[in-house]
């Protein structure tokens, strides 16, 4: 492997995981959740155990106390799920989209890392590819050539696809987050609701303003970024723009609707506005959410 990090990486580490850390100020306890329901192995009694964890079958066999701890009591396993179809590749504003889901989940990873966690993840480009969960520098430093080196079209996959291939692979009980614009026909809802079953499932929807509504320039030639096709639209039409802000609108109450029914958390991020706030203030109202409860 080489020892170059990938540019992305490098970027984060040295403006976005600077204004991150500000913003948090560096504490990164309780930003992720703790599942306290998966059993690790039984380890023998020393004092301080709490005794309700005590293992009988086990103190019984070996005629020796032992307790079983949890999984989350040593470390969380956090998947990274990154779409990088040709949907992505939009942007009008500050950046494309798929630049924005890329920074937030090498953000993520880098914080989750720091924490102590295993972390891995899937992508979709022009294949699904996978970086099995692993502790230290090295998991975000795979994780980040990954997304470097995916191409910008060719997709072979749904986001459904993607979704089921994740919960297949995150075989043990964490955290999940799915970055995408959500903007694919398939029944990634239901794979979606299968997944937050068993994992605490962050949806990062990524939008840009454009997609919500039209300026008004005249006739503008359009291109739908999945099949290619292209379509002229007179964008000077008051009653065409109006149609078309209605429409997105319901498409995404729809799939706000879709993220919720699945039970995941859903953080909505614009491509004009300042994303590194906004996943730092979501991180702590989850984690002042989680205190209070």
């Amino acid at each position: 492997m080489t020892t170059t990090k990938p540019a992305l990486l490098r970027r984060l580490e040295l403006t976005v995981l600077r204004r991150v850390d500000g913003l948090l100020q560096g504490d990164y306890r309780g930003l992720f959740p703790a599942l306290g329901s998966v059993p690790a192995d039984a380890r023998p009694y020393v004092p301080g155990d709490d005794p309700r964890r005590i293992d009988w079958t086990v103190t019984a066999r070996t005629q020796e106390p032992h307790v079983r701890d949890t999984e989350a009591d040593r470390e969380l396993e956090v998947t990274m799920v990154v779409d990088l179809s040709s949907s992505m590749s939009f942007g009008t504003a500050l950046a494309e989209k798929r630049d924005v889901a890329l920074e937030i989940a090498g953000a993520i990873s880098l914080i989750a890392q720091r924490s102590g966690n295993r972390v891995g993840g899937v992508g979709l480009s022009d294949r699904l590819r996978w970086v099995p969960p692993e502790r230290g520098p090295a998991a975000t430093y795979r994780l980040a050539k990954m997304w470097d080196e995916a191409p910008r079209s060719g997709q072979v996959a749904e986001l459904s696809d993607v979704i089921r291939r994740a919960s297949r692979l995150a075989r043990r009980r964490g955290f999940v987050v799915v970055v995408s614009d959500f903007m694919d026909d398939s029944v990634w809802p239901r794979e979606l609701r299968a997944l937050a079953a068993r994992h605490t499932v962050l949806a990062v929807e990524i939008i840009d303003p454009r997609e919500l509504e039209l300026p008004a320039v005249g006739v503008l030639g359009v291109v739908d970024p999945e099949t290619g096709k292209t379509r002229n639209v007179d964008t000077g039409s008051a009653k065409l723009r109006q149609r078309y802000a209605q429409g997105a609108a319901e498409q995404r109450a729809d799939i706000a609707d879709a993220i919720s029914r699945a039970g995941a958390d859903h953080l909505r991020l614009r491509t004009d506005e300042d994303w590194v706030r906004a996943l730092a203030d979501h991180l702590l109202k989850r984690r002042s959410a989680r205190r209070r409860a």
